[in-house]
């Protein structure tokens, strides 16, 4: 079983090893898909967890029990094949290989079962062809 969630914890949890307990205390198998985490302010953290139902339902009782916010990440990235311009600035930002080029007609294509919705695509589209769906 896989879940995608938005972890929202108190600055007094920052310097917990969070995830770590995640994986050695739960069994779980942590992706971090996004991070943003600073010294004495409270910290967001956007990931997949994997493993066994029951692992995954005792890692979030443990968040929740010592005060991390947890939500469904529900976010993913919607491509516009018809606005894409195939100019393929978002091919080499891809941290996954999402996006991908064929050479021969060069025509950009959007795998979503490996996007991690990290966004950077988003971004760096000067045609606004990709777009976050929350």
């Amino acid at each position: 079983m896989k879940k995608k969630l938005a972890l929202k914890f108190p600055r007094h949890l920052v310097s917990e090893p969070i995830t770590y307990r995640l994986v050695k205390d739960y069994d779980l198998i942590v992706n971090i898909i996004k991070a943003k985490i600073t010294p004495y302010e409270e910290g967001r953290l956007d990931l997949e967890v994997s493993g066994e139902k029951d692992a995954i339902n005792r890692g979030m009782n443990y968040l929740n029990r010592i005060g991390v916010e947890v939500k469904p990440l529900i976010q993913e990235i919607k491509w516009n094949p018809e606005r894409c311009n195939h100019c393929t600035v978002c091919v080499p930002l891809c941290p996954v290989g999402a996006f991908s080029v064929n050479e021969k007609e060069r025509v950009v294509s959007f795998n979503d079962e490996k996007c991690i919705a990290c966004g950077i695509c988003v971004q760096a589209c000067p045609y606004r062809a990709i777009e976050i769906i929350f």
